[in-house]
């Protein structure tokens, strides 16, 4: 079944009480019990499960081709639940370029209360290997990553993390499962910062861990959903799941327009480099014709000069919306090192590009002015 088809049967659930094609939301904390004192639903209070949520956790599982979804509050919620599941004494390792919560979180939160975790390059397969420990228990990987748009090769680093016993994670926040499904490369868990592309409408704060077995570490990752109640609304959830039903055609047009940006800039005088895995000359370009079905909306760009020039570059734009996030329908720039703090090791040069619904000529036309002045 091709993946926009496979998208509205997993959120087309006409209400089987109304026959109501648009499903309720289900807004209740609590559910009553018949006179045997059973649930007839097995619903018996919205922080442990909820009809809405359960119905986006379907849907997410089906969407990545696993076995079990489970919806967070945000995509942070979603990691943060999955490194509680470990044990203190455990080991993770995570790619040198990565989402920076995601270090942030083990070294403020995780590091203090026993973790411990060790940074490498993804595409060093080499040092992937070397750096695996027998406590190693989690390979965190991002693909493409943030924001350097670097490119993992998910079925060689699922190998090298089963053979040391440990699960591979993977955060296709990015690629979405319309471009990209890592449990097909055998990827043990796939995360979402639903916020982004999956919802695609800048209004709704959402994450999602999808598990390619229900295990029990699987088990061990639900109940901490439940106790912990790092969980969504059930209108939060309900906004996810309409996001849903459009996410196909919104990634295919954005990555269209996106690649015709990145052609643009890679050609321009004034770039220094374009960050993009659809540019014919990406060094990793075999592998993302391998595991990739496009290169998606985002990209990176580095202009000539300092901080100060990229910035002031951003200032003469009038289309972009100078703000972090990414995936909605808007396009949006930002000056990524400024939004990461004096930690940062992204160049400072470097500006990261959410591309949106806008035509592609008034998007190439705004950047031209802006980089010819």
């Amino acid at each position: 079944m091709h993946f926009d088809t496979l998208a509205l049967r997993a959120t087309h659930q006409p209400d089987p009480t109304t026959g109501a094609v648009v499903p309720p939301i289900h807004l209740s904390t609590t559910f009553a019990r018949n006179e045997a004192n059973e649930l007839p639903a097995n619903y018996a209070y919205t922080r442990p499960n909820n009809p809405t949520r359960e119905s986006l956790e379907k849907a997410i599982a089906v969407l990545e081709g696993g076995a079990v979804g489970m919806a967070f509050g945000s995509g942070q919620a979603a990691a943060m639940t999955l490194f509680q599941a470990l044990r203190p004494g455990d080991h993770v390792l995570l790619s040198t370029d990565a989402y920076y919560g995601t270090p942030a979180l083990l070294e403020q939160v995780f590091h203090p209360w026993g973790l411990t975790y060790t940074r490498v390059n993804m595409s060093d397969l080499d040092a992937v290997e070397s750096s695996l420990h027998e406590n190693t228990r989690v390979v965190w990987c991002e693909t493409p990553s943030n924001p350097m748009l670097s490119i993992t090769d998910l079925l060689t680093i699922s190998r090298l993390a089963h053979e040391a016993g440990a699960i591979c994670v993977c955060d296709n926040t990015w690629a979405t499962p319309v471009l990209q499904r890592p449990i097909d490369f055998n990827v043990d868990v796939v995360m979402h910062s639903t916020t982004k592309y999956i919802s695609g409408h800048s209004d709704v704060l959402g994450g999602a861990l999808v598990f390619r077995q229900d295990n029990e570490f699987t088990q061990r990752v639900r109940q901490l959903q439940g106790l912990s109640g790092a969980v969504p609304s059930p209108f939060d959830c309900w906004l996810v799941s309409r996001g849903i039903k459009t996410l196909g055609v919104r990634v295919r047009a954005q990555s269209l327009t996106a690649q015709a940006i990145a052609d643009f800039l890679n050609d321009h005088p004034a770039v220094d480099k374009v960050h993009y895995p659809g540019l014919t000359n990406h060094p990793d370009r075999a592998l993302i014709q391998q595991q990739m079905n496009g290169p998606g909306a985002m990209l990176s760009v580095q202009i000539k000069g300092d901080a100060a020039d990229a910035i002031q570059f951003i200032s003469r734009l009038r289309l972009f919306t100078r703000a972090t996030s990414l995936g909605g329908v808007e396009s949006l720039i930002e000056h990524r090192a400024s939004v990461e703090g004096t930690n940062s090791t992204t160049p400072k040069n470097l500006l990261r590009l959410s591309i949106g619904l806008e035509h592609a000529d008034d998007l190439i036309a705004d950047l031209a002015q802006a980089l010819n002045q």
